[in-house]
């Protein structure tokens, strides 16, 4: 196998997933690069961490009754995985339908909504749309129970066109009321509406109410109704249809994978007014999608496989969200063999890197791309990296550093230490003035850190390469 079949391998798992190191790298690229993607895409039944696990070690994560439990629940998955791309585009799907914990104050409530993106979030985007209508999470952040026949609340209608489906510039006000009437009496089951508030707290500290949605056919509107050009007496299912027929639609879906797998695209406002960066991928893309009748499993076989994934062009110009750079150095590092308490302390830390999962700073989710990046965050983004790639005490950093050691240990020249640590992080790839600065350093300032330590240098090495730009890239 060439270096080039491994290195394409490196991408495609640090975009698809959370990166891989040298042996999965290895395994993968003996499969072939094709048949890897449609395992990615195919995968079938999952293997995590064993829920019993978080039970005995880490039970605060278990119980979900805030959102800092239930996102250490999530971190675990991340970390555990052996599907990454469920988990990858359960992040996708998290910031593309934001949903917060200010508002919708349950922990439990956010996890079902997260565990609806991980079922649903491969398949059609018709139904997950229905679902995510559905949805209790969602129906509370956008007020939904308060959509009522002959007095409409607008949120979700509008939130549904602009910022889930279509984007601004691809229907009208009149749509938005129109969509909004579809929705009337689409609410939650095990609460009153005026009661919302006092059932949701009125049985803490013992656990919170789980929500589950109830269609009330006495309080949705019968009427006809015109949405998107199309008259007829629509419900919600109905109004999704419609959405998902749209050329619009596509197009915003296939802007939006493009964004979070290639390259960065200008912030979604900016849409209507400034083309893709790619017009081609764009097409290709919304061609998967209504070949395949909406589904997004085939939109990803056809990203992961095409051409301008695949170019060199667009590799490392992506920058790890704060999640995707902690859960990967966590799986480098094999820090956490089973549950602990310092996933709190890691979590604390995602939310001074600029991400709070279950906490989207808006509707329109994060900016990404180098929205992630700033003096502040950035330090922390570092810090927490060199942390844990320069402990030799994490069970997959000491095996790294024993087995390149045996390669020649001290004596190693500067050269080949570099090198072999790069490909033991996962094939990366630096510019030649960030391989020469890493010569240096293995030649001189490593060598003496680690005082005659062969495993010792090579730490410091790893050490080193988790600081460079390339690291904090994707």
């Amino acid at each position: 196998m060439g270096n080039h079949d491994i290195e394409l391998m490196a991408h495609l798992m640090r975009r698809a997933g959370f990166g891989a190191k040298r042996e999965e790298l290895e395994a993968r690229t003996a499969k072939g690069y094709d048949a890897t993607v449609d395992e990615l895409v195919d995968f079938g039944e999952v293997t995590t961490i064993p829920e019993d696990l978080i039970r005995r070690y880490h039970s605060d994560a278990w119980g979900n009754l805030g959102r800092n439990a239930s996102a250490y629940h999530w971190m675990y998955r991340m970390i555990y995985t052996d599907a990454p791309l469920e988990e990858k585009m359960t992040l996708f799907w998290h910031g593309l339908f934001a949903t917060g914990y200010q508002k919708v104050t349950q922990g439990q409530c956010l996890e079902d909504q997260i565990n609806m993106f991980r079922k649903h979030g491969m398949g059609s985007f018709r139904d997950l749309l229905v679902e995510l209508s559905r949805d209790p999470a969602m129906i509370i952040w956008l007020d939904n129970q308060d959509n009522h026949n002959g007095a409409i609340n607008e949120n979700y209608g509008r939130e549904l066109l602009e910022l889930f489906s279509m984007g601004a510039g691809n229907y009208t006000e009149e749509d938005i009321k129109e969509a909004s009437r579809a929705f009337t009496g689409w609410t939650i089951a095990n609460t009153e509406y005026m009661e919302l508030k006092a059932v949701r707290d009125s049985i803490w500290p013992y656990g919170r109410l789980a929500w589950r949605f109830e269609y009330r056919p006495e309080d949705h509107d019968d009427g006809e109704k015109t949405v998107l050009g199309r008259t007829g007496n629509f419900n919600g299912e109905d109004v999704v249809d419609i959405i998902c027929e749209q050329p619009a639609t596509a197009r915003f879906l296939a802007r939006h994978m493009y964004h979070f797998f290639v390259a960065d695209e200008p912030l979604v406002p900016q849409w209507p007014y400034i083309p893709p960066r790619d017009p081609e991928a764009i097409e290709q893309l919304c061609k998967a999608y209504f070949d395949s009748n909406y589904s997004i499993r085939e939109m990803l076989r056809t990203l992961f496989k095409s051409e301008f994934f695949r170019s060199k062009d667009c590799w490392y110009e992506k920058v790890k969200s704060p999640a995707a750079l902690i859960a990967g150095d966590l799986k480098t590092s094999e820090e956490f063999r089973w549950p602990g308490r310092k996933i709190v302390d890691y979590q604390i830390q995602l939310m001074f890197m600029g991400q709070t999962l279950y906490e989207p700073p808006s509707v329109e989710g994060w900016n990404e791309g180098t929205g992630w990046i700033d003096t502040g965050n950035l330090v922390e983004r570092m810090n927490f990296s060199t942390q844990q790639l320069g402990n030799a005490e994490n069970p997959g950093i000491k095996e790294m550093a024993e087995r390149i050691a045996k390669d020649g240990g001290r004596a190693l020249p500067a050269e080949n230490l570099v090198d072999a640590c790069l490909y033991e992080l996962g094939a990366l790839i630096v510019p030649e003035q960030t391989r020469e600065a890493l010569v240096e350093f293995a030649a001189s300032a490593g060598d003496e850190a680690s005082n005659g330590d062969g495993e010792g240098r090579v730490v410091n090495v790893l050490r080193m390469i988790a600081a460079t730009p390339e690291y904090q890239r994707c």
